[in-house]
């Protein structure tokens, strides 16, 4: 039986996102763990999502990462090149991790467990179904059902960012436009632009492995036909342009994007950010002015913030 290392590291939740995308770059094919409290405590709540016996989440401040790497020779590879990039992060944003990085040795039989237990089939908004694939679930008139593996890579739905992603595409989104999605990870917000009913979606994601995640989902749903998976930086990897842009990463990556949104949009057209924590959304919506794009509406679910964007008349 393969063994596996989990390396769990304790972060802000604004850095949250950031570290993850940190560890999936390093070769978390298998995927990565986002266990934010708040999001726990806000689901335990809630009534539409059952999370086992999950306690209520006391120190709501600490958001754990964790990845898994198989026990071979790239291992020192792959954990020097996450303690590099986080003291990098940490030397742009200042300090953000809690404690020391954290090890342990997990079978691949434990490792799958561990993700079964916390995943259940998730509703979100009016239509949208997450299911993942070892669960049962009749469909009802009128769902669109996601088929998802949450250990096969970044991105499940249950997360803020993505959660309000995709509440706002069912707002936006109408039958033969066309979509980008920048940084697919899991391919999820492509899969659900797709079901609603987008005439083609272009997923794109700096990371070769996340292009082969999304790819494995996508073909799960039957979408190879309407959906397309390239890698590439940004926008970089698209050509043309798209009626509906989403892209669910970090605020200053937004940031960094933003000037190439304008000539990326149809007229008319409307651009989805998200990944953004509460604190920056005016940084965000002050780069956006500077580039002639207009805030049309912003959600917010606990420190987390989605921002509706026009070009301005």
């Amino acid at each position: 039986m393969s063994q596996w290392i989990e390396v769990s590291i304790q972060t802000t939740h604004e850095a949250a996102e950031a570290t993850a995308e940190i560890m999936r770059s390093v070769g978390a094919s298998n995927g990565v763990v986002i266990e934010d409290p708040v999001l726990v405590n806000t689901l335990r709540n809630s009534g539409t999502w059952e999370l086992c016996a999950i306690p209520e989440q006391e120190n709501t401040e600490v958001v754990t990462i964790k990845a898994y790497y198989p026990d071979d020779a790239e291992l020192q590879q792959r954990l020097a090149q996450i303690e590099t990039e986080m003291a990098e992060m940490e030397a742009r944003i200042g300090k953000c991790r809690f404690g020391n990085t954290r090890f342990r040795t997990v079978s691949e039989q434990d490792w799958a467990n561990e993700w079964k237990q916390y995943f259940h089939v998730t509703h979100i908004g009016a239509s949208l179904v997450i299911k993942p694939t070892w669960e049962q679930y009749a469909s009802q008139a009128g769902e669109h059902i996601i088929e998802i593996d949450p250990g096969m890579a970044f991105g499940t739905g249950t997360h803020h960012t993505t959660c309000m992603c995709m509440e706002r595409l069912e707002k936006v989104l109408r039958p033969a436009m066309e979509v980008f999605d920048v940084g697919t990870g899991s391919g999820i917000l492509a899969i659900a632009a797709a079901k609603l009913g987008a005439k083609s979606v272009k997923a794109v994601d700096i990371d070769a492995t996340a292009v082969r995640v999304a790819t494995e989902n996508i073909d799960a749903n039957d979408l190879a036909g309407c959906i397309s998976v390239k890698q590439g930086d940004l926008l970089h990897g698209t050509e043309g342009q798209a009626d509906v842009i989403i892209a669910n990463i970090i605020a200053d990556i937004i940031i960094m994007l933003l000037p190439d949104i304008p000539g990326k949009l149809k007229e008319g057209g409307t651009f989805l950010a998200s990944g953004i924590i509460e604190g920056r959304c005016q940084d965000v919506a002050d780069a956006a002015a500077k580039v002639g794009m207009h805030v049309d509406a912003v959600d917010t679910k606990g420190d987390w913030v989605v921002m509706q964007m026009s070009k301005e008349a």
